[in-house]
This record gives structure tokens, C-alpha cells and sequence, in this order.
């Protein structure tokens, strides 16, 4: 027996009761079956409702054959009526940002030709894949068409078209129905199959939002998010603009060119201290004592730093110089010597460093995780 669709029969029905026609421990809980549900399962790239049944939270919502098992934290007696409660903010959410989805979609086809080849919708928004891909001024576009559709209110609906009905239809699907095929209608926008709950008009989807996109598989993958989550979204985004307005001292308008300022400063004042690392490296080399064994030093400095000291403390060493930079556990390093092989130095005494590296028979560079105290002990 299958069980009866309530999310159906009315997308807004929140608060039910029902038969319970089976209960079994399951992995994780119980699988409950009722004979009518109005919690919508994972299908169709669109995860689960979740709420309580009988005083039981409702964790997961599967279907298989018609029947959909309810993954409940506790058990419920069969062939009680039970009274359901579905978590309605997040199912209205999830009804706004799927009907935004359909809306993007269907203006993607008609305005680029391309299909909705991905979609996943879960707790913060959703992905939407499309077989071609597109400008950040094309999206742009799309999403202001968009959000023209969500301001004209239009209704949305959805049905079970006759088979003959069917064959009439020119609807977007992923896969090849030919029968009981719930189609979803929005006029002049989108026609859909499509097995999950939807608001009854654009209006209620409040706000369509585009967030960002990458390429993906031959095509572009989209990031939306709608309604309570874009609106979210604008006021995390917005405070973070102020913050940042705030620390630049400058309007929130000129953020971008605050950062840009800032930015070039860092750069500058980069150059300027590998300037002066530099300098500070070819005095430090020139001073270097001469020794007959091996010569540790410790740097402040990017690599060119390290190979000045390298060489300078290879030509004053009998033995193998080592420049180490860095911290316990994530040290870079440049080891250079006249009469050791540095490729068989390495590999010989790698393990007790903790490193690898490479380069040439007279210096090699690579990474240590070894502790300072254990470099120094290694090259006594």
C-alpha cells in the first residue's frame, strides 16, 4: 500500500494525523510508515523534512516503492493515530528556494538554451548545474529577470497531466517520464516535472539571490539562495562591509578601493622588508666565522635570504651549512656543502630531520618538522 501524499494534496499543511502502519528498529532509530504523510522526503536533489510524530522527533524521511519510511529518535504503537508536526520554517524555506530555483532555471533554458543538470538543496541554500556556461554579466541578468518574476506574483502550480496531455507538454526533466508526471507551472517562466512542495505564488519567494559561480563539467555550477536565507545573507554581507568600512575609515561605497589602497601599501612595505632581510642576510654572511665542521644557522627570510647565508657559510665550512627558517614543526631550509653530497645527505639523514627536499649534488631546499633543539643536536 502506498502511502498518500498529503504535501500534495496541500503544500501548506503543517499539522496532521495519521494511522501508524508499521514500526521497526532501525540503525539509527525507528522506520515509522503511516498511511498518509505530509512530511516530504529526500527526492529530487531536495533533502527531508524534519518535525515531530506521536511526542517523536522525525530525524529523515526516505520513500522506496510509493511508501515513505519516517526515521524516528523513538518508537510509536502500530495502528495508533498519530499527529505530525512538520518543522515549518525550514519546509517553507526549502518551498522558496526551490520554486526560485524553477524560476532561474526555466529563464536559463529560454534565454541560453541550457538544461538544470545538478541541483541540491539543503540548510544554507542551494547549487544549481547547467550544462553551458555563463558571464558574471549574464547572471546578473538572469538574476534581475528573476527577481521580475517574483515581483509580478505570478501562481505557481502543479499537477498530474493526463499521458496523452503529457506528450503535448514541452516541460524540462532530467529524466525520461512517461507517466504519473507531476508537472510544476509557473506561466511564461517554467515548466517543470517535479515531485517536491512549492509556494502557491512567486510573491511569497521573496528574494532571489545569485551568490557566486564556477565552472563546472562543461558547464557552471551556481550558488542561490532565497527568501530568509538571501535576505540573511545580504545582512551578514552588509556587516561585514561596515566592519571593514569602519577599519579602512572609509564609506562602505569605497570599501573595494580602500582594500585596493591598502593592498598596494602591504606590497610596498613587503618589497621594502625583503630589501632590508636581504641586506641584513649579506652583512650576517660577510661576518660569518669560518669553521673545519658543519655551520646551523637560523633565518628571518624568504628563500633568496636562505641561499645568501647557504652560500656564503658553505664557503667558510668544512662540513655542511644548514639555514633553517621558520618554527618548530614547519621549517623551510637551504643546506649547501663543498665536500658532502647533499642528494645523499638528505636521504641519509632525512628521517631524523623529519624532512624532504631536493635540488642539486652541492644544495638542496626543502621542509623540516623536526624541533630547533633537534636540528641543532643533528649538526654538532
Amino acid at each position: 500500500m502506498q502511502t498518500r501524499k498529503l504535501y500534495y494534496e496541500d503544500a501548506y499543511i503543517q499539522d496532521f494525523q495519521a494511522e501508524v502502519l508499521s514500526c521497526e528498529e532501525a540503525k539509527n532509530g525507528w522506520a515509522v510508515i503511516l498511511r498518509a504523510t505530509a512530511f516530504f522526503p529526500e527526492e529530487g536533489g531536495q533533502t527531508a523534512d524534519t518535525g515531530e510524530l506521536g511526542g517523536v522527533r522525525v530525524l529523515d524521511v526516505h520513500e522506496k516503492g510509493g511508501r515513505i519510511t519516517h526515521l524516528t529518535d523513538g518508537p510509536l504503537p502500530v495502528g495508533g493515530t498519530v499527529r505530525g508536526r512538520i518543522d515549518w520554517p525550514e519546509r517553507f524555506r526549502k518551498m522558496q528556494t526551490h520554486s526560485g530555483e524553477h524560476i532561474v532555471s526555466g529563464l536559463a533554458h529560454s534565454l541560453y538554451g541550457y538544461d538544470n543538470v545538478g541541483f541540491h538543496l539543503g540548510q544554507d541554500g542551494c547549487t544549481i548545474d547547467f550544462n553551458g556556461e555563463l558571464t558574471r554579466e549574464q547572471l546578473n541578468d538572469l538574476e534581475r529577470r528573476a527577481n521580475e518574476v517574483v515581483w509580478r506574483d505570478q501562481t505557481v502550480r502543479a499537477r498530474f497531466p493526463s499521458v496523452g496531455e503529457l506528450k503535448e507538454l514541452d516541460y524540462r526533466s532530467k529524466l525520461d517520464l512517461t507517466e504519473d508526471v507531476r508537472i510544476v507551472f509557473i506561466d511564461g517562466v517554467d515548466m517543470c516535472a517535479c515531485c517536491a512542495p512549492h509556494v502557491s505564488s512567486t510573491g511569497q519567494i521573496g528574494m532571489i539571490k545569485l551568490l557566486d559561480f564556477m565552472r563546472h563539467r562543461g558547464g557552471v555550477r551556481i550558488w542561490m539562495k532565497a527568501g530568509p536565507d538571501a535576505l540573511a545573507d545580504y545582512g551578514a554581507r552588509y556587516a561585514a562591509d561596515a566592519a571593514i568600512s569602519a577599519a579602512l575609515n572609509v564609506p562602505q561605497s569605497d570599501i573595494a578601493g580602500g582594500v585596493e589602497k591598502l593592498a598596494a601599501q602591504r606590497d610596498e612595505l613587503k618589497r621594502e622588508l625583503a630589501g632590508l632581510r636581504k641586506a641584513a642576510a649579506e652583512a650576517r654572511a660577510a661576518a660569518l666565522t669560518p669553521t673545519e665542521g658543519n655551520m646551523v644557522l637560523f633565518a628571518d627570510g624568504d628563500e633568496e635570504v636562505l641561499r645568501i647565508l647557504a652560500n656564503a657559510g658553505m664557503a667558510k665550512c668544512g662540513g655542511v651549512c644548514a639555514v633553517f627558517a621558520g618554527e618548530d614543526g614547519a621549517w623551510r631550509f637551504v643546506m649547501a656543502s663543498k665536500t658532502r653530497d647533499m642528494r645523499a645527505f638528505i636521504k641519509e639523514n632525512g628521517p631524523a630531520l623529519q624532512a624532504r627536499g631536493g635540488g642539486q649534488s652541492q644544495m638542496i631546499s626543502g621542509r623540516s618538522g623536526a624541533a630547533r633543539e633537534e636540528i641543532e643536536r643533528l649538526f654538532q
